[in-house]
C-alpha cells in the first residue's frame, strides 16, 4: 500500500485489509527513515495523527464514516494556517509563529475524515519554480537517490512526500505552476484550479490575483475526490463566492471522443527538451486514439509575453504583501527570493494598473481563441529534473509552459506521460477554461487509463523505509 491511491487505500480500509492506525504508523516510519535525506517535511504531527487515526478506526468498526476521506492521510504545504501549529511560509526571516486560525481547506479536509500528517517545505513564500530554498533546505527529488535533483516548486515538499510514499496526497498552491511543476518532475498528478473555486482563507498570500489552491495526488480520480471536498464558496473569501456547487468525480468516465484539443504551436516548441517533446508527441497519439481531434493554431499571445506580464504582477503583489518584511535589515532571506520580491518595489501604481489591463485583454483574446476548443494539451515542464548544483536562479524554464494558465485564469491538470532515458518523470498538462475542471479531469482520466505512466514510482526507496507496527 506504500504507493496506493486514495481510492485503493479507502477500499483497503473499508474491507478491513488495513486500518488507519497502521497506515499512519507505516507512513510515519517512512518519514523517520527517509526524510533526513528527502527533507519533505518541516513539521510532523506524529502523536496527533496516530490519535486521530485510532478514533477514526473505532468509528469505522462501529459502522460509521464521517466523510469521503475517512482515514486517509494528507501532507500540507507550510503556507496554510492550522490553529495551534507553527507556520513559516518557508522562511527563516522570523521565528515560526503559532497560527491563531485554521484555513478553510484544512477544516474541510478534516470534516471529510482526512488525517493531517504534517507541514511540508516550500520555496520561501512560494516564489520560485525550481523548488530550492537556501535557508531552510531544498527537498530531494526521490526519483534519483544518488544525485540531489530539483523537486520543482514551490510546492516542493508536498510533491516529495507523496512521491516517496510518505502521505496519500498533499495540498499545495499554484501561482505560476507551483503545483504542476513539482507534480510533473516527481511523477504525480497536480491540479491547478480556477481562481475562486477553492477558498484561500488562511493562506499566506503571494500574488492574490494568481494564487490558487491545488492538490498533488497519485491518480486523476484522487484529484477529483479531493476537489469535491475542497471546492465551494466560503464567506471568509469573497473571491470564492462564484465557486459552483457540483461534484466532478462522478463524471470522470464520460465519453471523450470528439473533444477538440489545441496542441502546442510550433513556435513554442523551440525551448523544450527533445525527450520531453518526444513524450509529448507520443501522448498526442494516445489522445487521437481515444477519438480526440487535434487542433494546431498559434496562441493569441506568446508564452514569453504571458511570462513577462505574470512575472511583473507577481513581483508587484509580492512586494505589496511582503515588501516591508524584505526591506528590514538583519533578517535571513533566500537571496533569490529577496531579489524577486524587491523587483516589485519599482513597479508604480500606474504600471500595475496597466499590467492588470494587459491581463484582461489577454484573457479576452484567449477566451475568443478557445471558442470551439475543449482543452489545450501542452507539456507541463520544458525539462526534466536537473541536479540542484546546475540550477540557474535567473532562468525560468519551468515556468514558461505554466505561468500563462494563472495569468489567463484557466485551470490545468498535470499527468504523468513518460520517463526520460535517465528514468526521470515527464508530464503533460491538460488545460481548460475557467471552471472547466470537470472537462480537464475527464480528459486526464481517459489518458491515464490508456497509459501506464501513473503506475510508475521511484525505485531505491523501499529498502530504506522500514514498516512499523501499529501503536
Amino acid at each position: 500500500m506504500t504507493y496506493a491511491s486514495i481510492e485503493a487505500t479507502l477500499k483497503a480500509l473499508d474491507s478491513g485489509e488495513m486500518d488507519s492506525t497502521t497506515l499512519v504508523a507505516n507512513q510515519l516510519a517512512r518519514v523517520e527513515s527517509l526524510d533526513t535525506k528527502l527533507h519533505a517535511y518541516v513539521d510532523v504531527y506524529r502523536e496527533e495523527a496516530l490519535q486521530v487515526a485510532r478514533g477514526l478506526d473505532k468509528l469505522r468498526q462501529a459502522g460509521h464514516t464521517i466523510g469521503p476521506l475517512h482515514g486517509v492521510t494528507l501532507a500540507i504545504k507550510d503556507l496554510f494556517e492550522i490553529e495551534g501549529r507553527p507556520i513559516t511560509g518557508g522562511s527563516r526571516s522570523l521565528p515560526p509563529r503559532t497560527s491563531l486560525i485554521t484555513a478553510t481547506v484544512i477544516k474541510r479536509l478534516k470534516a471529510a475524515g482526512a488525517i493531517i500528517l504534517g507541514k511540508t517545505h516550500t520555496v520561501e513564500f512560494a516564489f520560485g519554480g525550481w523548488g530550492t530554498n537556501t535557508t531552510m533546505g531544498t527537498p530531494w527529488n526521490p526519483w534519483d537517490m544518488a544525485v540531489h535533483r530539483i523537486p520543482g516548486g514551490s510546492s516542493s515538499g508536498s510533491a516529495v512526500a507523496v512521491a516517496a510514499g510518505m502521505a496519500c496526497a498533499a495540498l499545495g498552491t499554484d501561482t505560476g505552476g507551483s503545483v504542476r511543476i513539482p507534480a510533473g518532475l516527481c511523477g504525480l498528478v497536480g491540479l491547478k484550479t480556477t481562481h475562486g473555486l477553492i477558498s484561500r482563507y488562511g493562506l499566506i498570500d503571494l500574488c492574490p490575483t494568481h494564487d490558487t489552491v491545488g492538490t498533488l495526488t497519485r491518480t486523476v480520480r484522487d484529484s477529483a475526490t479531493l476537489l469535491d471536498v475542497l471546492a465551494g464558496a466560503d464567506p471568509r473569501d469573497k473571491e470564492s463566492s462564484i465557486s459552483p456547487s457540483r461534484s466532478v468525480s462522478k463524471d470522470l468516465e464520460k465519453e471523450v471522443r470528439g473533444m477538440r484539443v489545441w496542441v502546442l504551436p510550433d513556435a513554442e516548441r523551440c525551448d523544450v527538451d527533445p525527450e520531453v517533446l518526444d513524450a509529448y508527441d507520443r501522448s498526442l497519439v494516445v489522445l487521437q486514439g481515444l477519438g480526440m481531434r487535434l487542433v494546431d493554431k498559434p496562441l493569441p499571445q506568446s508564452l514569453s509575453q504571458s511570462m513577462r506580464v505574470a512575472g511583473s504582477l507577481m513581483s508587484a503583489e509580492g512586494y505589496a504583501n511582503l515588501g516591508t518584511l524584505f526591506e528590514r535589515d538583519g533578517l535571513e532571506f533566500d537571496p533569490n527570493i529577496k531579489r524577486r520580491i524587491l523587483l516589485g518595489r519599482d513597479i508604480r501604481a500606474a504600471q500595475y494598473i496597466d499590467l492588470l489591463q494587459e491581463r484582461e485583454v489577454a484573457k479576452a483574446l484567449m477566451a475568443e481563441a478557445m471558442d470551439g476548443i475543449d482543452v489545450c494539451v501542452f507539456p507541463t515542464n520544458a525539462i526534466t529534473a536537473i541536479p540542484v548544483s546546475e540550477v540557474d536562479e535567473l532562468a525560468t524554464p519551468l515556468s514558461r509552459l505554466g505561468r500563462f494558465v494563472n495569468l489567463l485564469d484557466l485551470c490545468s491538470v498535470a499527468v504523468p506521460a513518460g520517463l526520460s532515458s535517465g528514468g526521470l518523470p515527464i508530464s503533460i498538462q491538460i488545460i481548460g477554461r475557467a471552471f472547466a475542471e470537470p472537462t480537464i479531469l475527464r480528459a486526464a482520466f481517459a489518458f491515464e487509463k490508456a497509459t501506464s505512466w501513473g503506475l510508475a514510482h521511484p525505485s531505491g526507496l523501499d529498502h530504506l523505509g522500514s514498516v512499523a507496527q501499529a501503536t
